[in-house]
């Protein structure tokens, strides 16, 4: 099963979404210069990442599902 590339694929795009959202969930903590001038960015980043991930689980759903 983790040898399926679509699988390893959709586990990478989850880590990246993961990680994105604890950095910024981390800054926003913290606050500061960088929190006021990033934050909006990196939810930005989060979002698309995460729009991403979505598709691929997606994709993954419909040509697995098929079997």
């Amino acid at each position: 099963m983790l040898q399926d590339p679509l699988l390893i694929l959709v586990l990478v795009a989850v880590g990246i979404v993961a990680a994105i959202l604890m950095f910024g969930v981390g800054t926003f903590g913290r606050g500061g210069e960088f929190n006021r001038k990033h934050a909006n960015r990196l939810m930005r980043w989060r979002i698309g990442a995460q729009f991403v991930a979505v598709l691929l689980i997606l994709l993954y759903i419909f040509l697995r599902g098929l079997n």
